[in-house]
């Protein structure tokens, strides 16, 4: 490989290329990001960090530097609000949505943070910047890639000067969203249900607005009205999105006749000023494959589905973590072929479980939910809006509360992992219990120095050592996986908690913390043992 060439080049600098472009370089890989636009913008896009990507971020060491970024403050209540409108009746409500509330969970080491898309961006950004193996190049487009057996040859046009350079990587990460160019180049199709729904974002200033009503501080309201039925919500004090749902397949968006919309929607006139809107259309599709040789595709590039649960920013950066970590160690030469395919194998199935809770979430918004006479102010009114409120509470807590799909998703058929053999049980997108079995996030638990047990696992694999007797079997897997240059850090937690969620005197936890497997024995030769793990059979 030519000097100064990166052994990975990513194309997208968002939340996705971005996740990719910290796991490389944390490990010291040479990776160039690419994007073809600024990434600056009002644009809503997601606003819901989850607690599962948040402990990504305590990894990378940056959990605090999202939190302090939090425009509304971590306090700020993360209810949802159903009502017919901002100034009408209020229908149901959801308290701590998407578990925001800050405070110590022994579920989780890190809570969910309501925050715009760009702020964490923003975060992530500056981080991946402070990496010296990582370069981000922005207003730059890719051209060409040619997808080689020994590696990728790329070029790429700065959009500003017209200058066009020529590249040659190990790897290639499309990471370029919807449209991607880089799906194209590997021949994979979307296919799924296409069309939904069609729906609009408006991102307006609304000064005052959050001291109209009285319905109190809430992360999103869902109205529920005959004009204009959708969400809005405050992405900081003054700036607010607005998203109409439902809307006609044939309606043409009328710039000059949002800020009437809103208005209609809300019942409260104030002077509006749209910052940004876009139309989308709902769908739920997956890539056909997810690579081809060299070349890899991860989050909206190979999936896309409804918003509604707040899934899609968060699967696409665990996207990107998988990648990162799999790619780098097979470049640090102990990673081998099997590590890499295990990619789509592991995430596929994950893709198709929360694309589908997507999807049942999609099918209640606000338009189903509207009946004659909900805003009568009279007893048939009120009788009307409890019977809502009543449907509002069964239909759609699987939205707003999904620990069970946030943490409780795993690997169950990954070459890369050894399984016990036992089925596991059916998938509970609200109850989350933890397991230590293959495939599963290792169980979380606070240690009695205040720390998370998982501020002690390793940048590579973590032995968690139950039994605190020296035990050959251990000693000759730390042996075999320093003659593999495995990365390997034992940990001996002692606290008793530890031992009821690690049943087993074994457990071998992977970089992106999910089991590897666990057992009182090791069977097989340990160098074997780890061949498989490591993917190098």
């Amino acid at each position: 490989m030519q000097k100064n060439h990166p052994a990975v080049l990513i194309v997208g600098a968002g939340p996705v290329g971005l996740a990719s472009a910290i796991e490389l370089g944390r490990r010291g890989i040479e990776c160039l990001v690419i994007e073809r636009n600024e990434r600056v913008g009002y644009a809503p896009r997601a606003k819901t960090t989850n607690a599962r990507t948040r402990e990504h971020f305590r990894r990378w060491g940056i959990a605090d530097q999202l939190r302090k970024a939090s425009p509304l403050g971590l306090n700020y209540p993360s209810n949802v609000v159903f009502c017919t409108r901002l100034s009408g009746y209020e229908l149901m409500r959801f308290e701590n949505s998407f578990y925001c509330a800050p405070g110590r969970n022994p579920l989780y080491s890190e809570h969910s943070q309501w925050i715009p898309q760009y702020t964490v961006e923003e975060v992530m950004r500056a981080y991946a910047l402070t990496l010296p193996s990582v370069k981000i190049l922005f207003n730059t487009e890719l051209l060409e890639v040619q997808n080689t057996p020994q590696h990728v040859l790329a070029s790429y046009k700065n959009r500003q000067s017209g200058d066009i350079t020529q590249i040659q990587c190990a790897y290639l990460i499309g990471a370029d969203g919807s449209r991607s160019k880089v799906r194209e180049v590997i021949d994979a199709k979307m296919e799924g249900q296409q069309g939904l729904s069609k729906n609009y974002n408006i991102v307006f200033s609304a000064p005052g607005l959050d001291k109209a009503h009285e319905l109190g501080p809430a992360i999103m309201y869902w109205q529920v009205n005959p004009e204009a039925p959708g969400l809005i919500g405050p992405m900081d004090r003054d700036r607010w999105f607005f998203m109409p749902t439902g809307v006609d397949k044939d309606a043409k968006f009328d710039l000059n006749g949002a800020t009437e919309l809103i208005k209609k929607s809300t019942g409260i006139d104030l002077p509006y000023e749209v910052l940004s809107s876009d139309e989308w259309i709902a769908s739920r599709l997956i890539a056909t494959h997810y690579s081809k040789g060299r070349i890899f595709l991860a989050g909206d590039a190979c999936h896309l589905h409804p918003p509604f649960g707040g899934y899609g920013m968060n699967m696409g950066i665990a996207d990107g973590v998988d990648l990162g970590w799999k790619i780098a160690a097979n470049l640090q030469g102990w990673g081998g072929t099997e590590l890499l395919n295990s990619y789509e194998l592991e995430r596929r199935p994950v893709h198709d479980l929360v694309m589908n809770e997507a999807v049942v979430n999609h099918a209640v918004l606000g338009n189903q939910l509207w009946r004659e006479g909900l805003e009568d102010n009279d007893a048939n009114g009120e009788t009307l809006r409890q019977q809502i409120g009543q449907q509002i509470e069964r239909s759609k807590m699987r939205e707003f509360t999904t620990l069970g799909v946030i943490l409780g998703y795993r690997y169950e058929h990954s070459p890369v992992m050894l399984y016990d053999g036992q089925p596991y049980p059916e998938n509970d997108f609200i109850n989350y219990v933890p397991s230590s079995r293959a495939g599963c996030l290792a169980p979380h638990a606070w240690l009695h120095d205040g720390s998370s047990l998982y501020d002690h696992f390793g940048m590579g694999f973590t032995l968690l050592f139950s039994d605190q007797n020296s035990h050959p079997a251990a000693e000759s897997l730390i042996i075999a996986a320093q003659e593999l240059r495995i990365p390997l850090k034992v940990i001996h937690p002692t606290e008793s908690a530890i031992g009821q969620l690690y049943p087993k005197r074994f457990t071998l936890i992977r970089p992106d913390q999910h089991v590897a497997w666990t057992g009182d024995e090791i069977a097989n030769d340990a160098k074997v043992f780890l061949y498989k793990i490591s993917g190098q059979h």
